[in-house]
């Protein structure tokens, strides 16, 4: 079972790191985040990670500041694999309430039931369009061979709130490499396109 990244940064505060877990420096979080990123926008992307400066209400900190609308989450060191993702702004209070949760024990359905309420009581609201980027691999790839680390899987998934089946034409499921509509109907419906 994997270690969440709130005992990580308990860890870190302590002064100590949970078992097997390597303490990585701003500059490799910050390397690897933007690995998610197309290259286009990686230099104005805010970076969020382990270590940086504290910010109101998210278990993750700032890296680095950005310039642009995209936001870049750093691997997490208790992890086995690698995983890093960016998002468009837009989506930042539906994922960091997302993270929170996540931080207090909360189950993908308990999230899911959360996020709900949370938006039905205008606590945030979800874009009208906006994109992910995420970048997974069986370990951390070497800088400049991205292409070469084993395992390695890309995804983008296009939010498009309330989106249906029948308005997109697009099937539910995985299709053999076809982009998919998962979660339709709901706040979060998202397109997921995987190369």
């Amino acid at each position: 079972m994997r270690r969440s990244i709130w005992i990580m940064i308990l860890g870190l505060l302590s002064g100590s790191l949970p078992a097997g877990a390597q303490q990585t420096g701003s500059a490799d979080q910050i390397e690897g985040a933007l690995l998610a990123a197309p290259e286009s926008l990686r230099e104005g992307a805010v970076v969020l990670g382990i270590g940086g400066t504290p910010r109101s209400d998210d278990v993750l900190t700032v890296l680095r500041e950005g310039t642009n609308q995209l936001v870049c989450l750093a691997d997490d060191p208790v992890r086995e694999d690698f995983h890093v993702a960016c998002y468009h702004a837009s989506l930042d209070p539906f994922m960091r309430l997302g993270r929170l949760l996540r931080a207090d024990g909360l189950d993908r359905a308990e999230v899911l039931e959360a996020r709900y309420a949370a938006l039905a009581a205008g606590e945030f609201s979800m874009p009208e369009a906006a994109t992910l980027y995420s970048l997974t691999a069986d370990s951390r790839p070497a800088p400049g061979r991205e292409s070469e680390a084993e395992g390695l899987r890309r995804l983008t998934a296009v939010y498009l709130p309330n989106a249906t089946l029948e308005e997109t034409g697009l099937p539910g499921r995985p299709a053999g490499g076809l982009p998919w509509l998962m979660l339709p109907g709901t706040p979060w419906a998202h397109i997921m396109i995987s190369p």
